[in-house]
């Protein structure tokens, strides 16, 4: 094995070097206006470093002499590395590099250990501590990895622990609250929209009773270890440990930052759980569930592998089918579940879950994977719930809408992924505001007071900007598109990672360039029974202990907020589903970490098992029926089924069957379908489960009737003439 020791000279000005953007990276950091902090030990000058810096295109020229060491045999090697001009670092003392300090790194840093929890908030808040913190918002229970700021600094939802600048030995430390095996770091900058701050070096320490500490050591000196941290607020570096440690508390020491800037970090510990045989500690928290499911993350291959699995294990409910493909060509796969798996049953409705819009939130992902798990090998048990499920509902489960960018996202890893990367497909797309803007023309019409007399209060068409060849629509949004327009949806939820609420539509304000607006729908009231479904029967949500995850106590507000309350997302999935079929569709938040560790998944599996399940269920709800015409008995396609009071209709599928989803209350009820005479009638939606029935025969218009036996080539009947003679004499 190659051991690398690269020492740095320290002269003014000295140079950073680093070997890579894994964190696999040595740190001689200092600028102009570097200082380093003072070590217990002071170590000499070292001379065997020497760096030359000129500036041409950005970079810097630096002559490095590398000290390669490999079975106790000393190579000198001179080479020329260029390397991008670096901002510069500040820290608290003057520059002082040796060998002895300088870090021995793997030749590949790989996370072995799992997150110890402080992105999924495991880890309580009071188990964080510091030396200082500029403010409450800058305090130690927000030096989280990947924690998100609001959109105002100084308020109490910043992006990172800051220490005061004037704390001349910063630490953040965390508490295990048990005997730990620490194995790495992963840390970042801060989370801010106004101000750029980062760690570029740290030392790490151990405690078991937080009062006697000792560092972590290079193998080669024995000395404190000088770990290379960030060189932006928002990539995440991982640091493995030299050598693992076993210990109760960690405590992080920034020992340089960026120059003007402040000491800020957010973090991640790599821990391992250490047996505890006599029972000293508290039992440390198992995450486990009773279902013997595929507990891990699947990329592309082994997720179609999964779904085959499923499909051959229960091949009498199950289809696997592909919607389109994405830019690169990867297969939007779905799996249908019912009991007629291929077609539309009359008097059926069909449900979806969609998840992996945006490819880095893979929890969603995961959750759908299991849920064709659960449901197959639930149905073979003959669970009633499960069976009835399958036999009264068509299922529609697309795991992975964007699949180019998860697979970037599962290259990077679940904690080295951050915040965005992968959330857009491969042409740089954000899918959630690819949908067509359907929203604008409607609200235009209200305001002319064309609706629903010119222009209709549902299924509004694509605009013609959006049909053209060169309209900005991903091929993943078209696909979806057309699968909305291909089967008779009546219920879905987009599955999203990153919070935990529920949000529905409208998801765009209806003030033009307001930032968040409350904007509600015609159907609030179905839409807020949908979301306070799903918010109230997931574990996580309804924890009464749990602390907000980045910015927002949604708590306060039952866990459910409109979307366009929450900020304006045009073009959505969920406005376009609602405006251009027949769909309801609310988006869940699933979890505060977008991409959970794959120990993490039991948990969140038991968190959203039972609101799956109970959402699904609420395509019961309202009224449901077949329209049919009088005379032949068949079911009238796009019959427009409307309820006074609610702006907003929906239309039957092509055997005339429908579904209209309303909380319970009495409703008048209007069918009506061109050719027809409309009719109306009462219906009553009480709390009992299932769709009450609401069905409708319609008559035939003289004209049409007329139509029909001239297109025939019949005779018109005496009565029918007769009717005709006393309309044409009313006009």
């Amino acid at each position: 094995m190659w051991g690398l020791l690269l020492a740095l000279a320290t002269f003014a000005p000295a140079v950073g070097v680093s070997l890579g953007a894994s964190g696999a990276s040595v740190l001689g950091l200092a600028s102009p206006a570097t200082t380093e902090a003072p070590v217990s030990t002071p170590a000499p000058r070292s001379s065997q470093a020497e760096l030359s810096a000129g500036n041409k295109n950005g970079t810097s020229e630096q002559h490095v002499r590398i000290r390669v060491i490999k079975k106790k045999k000393i190579i000198m090697k001179k080479r020329k590395k260029l390397t991008p001009s670096r901002p510069p670092v500040t820290a608290r003392a003057s520059v002082t590099t040796s060998p002895a300090r300088t870090l021995d790194l793997p030749e590949k840093q790989e996370p072995d250990c799992p997150p110890l929890g402080l992105e999924s908030l495991r880890v309580s808040d009071n188990q964080l501590d510091a030396s200082s913190s500029q403010s409450f918002g800058l305090g130690p229970h927000r030096g989280r990895l990947n924690i998100q700021s609001g959109l105002e600094d100084g308020d109490l939802f910043d992006g990172a622990w800051c220490a005061e600048r004037q704390d001349a030995e910063p630490w953040l430390q965390v508490d295990a609250r048990h005997p730990t095996h620490f194995s790495g770091i992963i840390t970042q900058g801060r989370n801010s929209i106004w101000r750029y701050d980062w760690v570029t070096s740290y030392k790490v320490q151990f405690s078991n009773d937080s009062l006697t500490w000792w560092g972590s050591k290079n193998r080669s000196s024995g000395m404190d270890a000088v770990f290379p941290a960030n060189s932006d607020p928002e990539t995440p570096v991982l640091n493995l440990l030299p050598e693992p440690q076993v210990a109760r508390f960690i405590r992080l020491l920034p020992q340089t930052w960026l120059q003007g800037g402040a000491s800020c970090l957010r973090a991640e510990i790599l821990a391992c759980p250490v047996s505890d045989p006599n029972g000293l500690f508290p039992e440390v928290p198992v995450l486990e569930s009773s279902d013997t499911l595929d507990f891990r993350h699947h990329d592309y291959k082994a997720m179609r592998k999964l779904m085959k699995q499923v499909n051959e294990q229960c091949p009498n409910i199950t289809r696997v089918y592909s919607i389109g493909k994405s830019h690169q060509g990867l297969k939007l796969y779905v799996m249908e579940m019912s009991d007629q798996p291929g077609e539309h049953e009359l008097g059926e409705p069909e449900v979806r879950y969609v998840a992996g819009m945006h490819g880095n939130e893979a929890l969603g992902r995961e959750l759908l994977l299991l849920l064709m798990q659960f449901l197959c090998r639930e149905f073979l048990r003959g669970d009633p719930r499960v069976t009835r499920l399958l036999t009264e509902t068509r299922i529609h489960l697309l795991p992975s809408m964007n699949p180019d960018g998860y697979e970037t996202a599962f290259r990077r890893g679940s904690e080295l992924v951050g915040w965005a990367e992968g959330r857009w497909n491969h042409q740089g797309i954000d899918l959630n505001h690819n949908f067509a803007d359907l929203n604008t023309p409607l609200w235009e019409a209200e305001d002319d007071g064309l609706v629903p007399d010119t222009v209709p209060n549902h299924h509004l068409p694509l605009p013609t900007y959006y049909t053209l060849p060169n309209a900005t629509v991903a091929p993943e949004t078209r696909a979806v598109i057309k699968w909305m327009e291909r089967i008779p949806f009546v219920l879905s939820a987009n599955l999203h990672g990153g919070e935990l609420v529920v949000s529905y539509p409208f998801d765009m304000t209806r003030t033009p360039w307001a930032a968040r607006e409350l904007t509600p729908t015609p159907d609030e009231a179905v839409f807020r029974w949908l979301s306070t479904v799903y918010a109230g029967t997931n574990w996580a949500m309804q924890d009464p202990d749990r602390r907000p995850c980045h910015s927002q106590d949604f708590s306060s507000y039952g866990n459910i907020i409109n979307g366009a309350d929450w900020h304006t997302v045009p073009g959505s999935m969920n406005d376009f589903s609602y405006l251009h079929t027949n769909c309801f569709e609310v988006t869940v938040e699933l979890s505060c970490d977008k991409f959970p560790h794959e120990n993490e998944l039991r948990q969140e599996w038991e968190n959203n098992k039972d609101a799956l399940l109970t959402y699904l269920e609420q395509v019961r709800m309202g009224i449901a029926g077949v329209v049919r015409d009088k005379d032949t008995e068949i079911g009238i396609a796009d019959a427009v089924i409307a309820v006074d009071g609610i702006n907003h209709d929906v239309t039957t599928a092509w055997g005339g069957d429908y579904w209209r989803l309303l909380t319970p209350g009495d409703y008048v009820v209007t069918a009506s379908a061109e050719g027809y005479h409309a009719a109306t009638r009462n219906c009553r939606v009480t709390f009992e489960e299932g769709p009450v029935p609401c069905n409708f025969h319609l008559t035939k218009t003289p004209k049409q009737r007329l139509r029909e036996l001239l297109a025939a080539g019949a005779k018109v009947p005496p009565d029918l003439r007769r009717r005709l003679e006393r309309l044409r004499g009313q006009n």
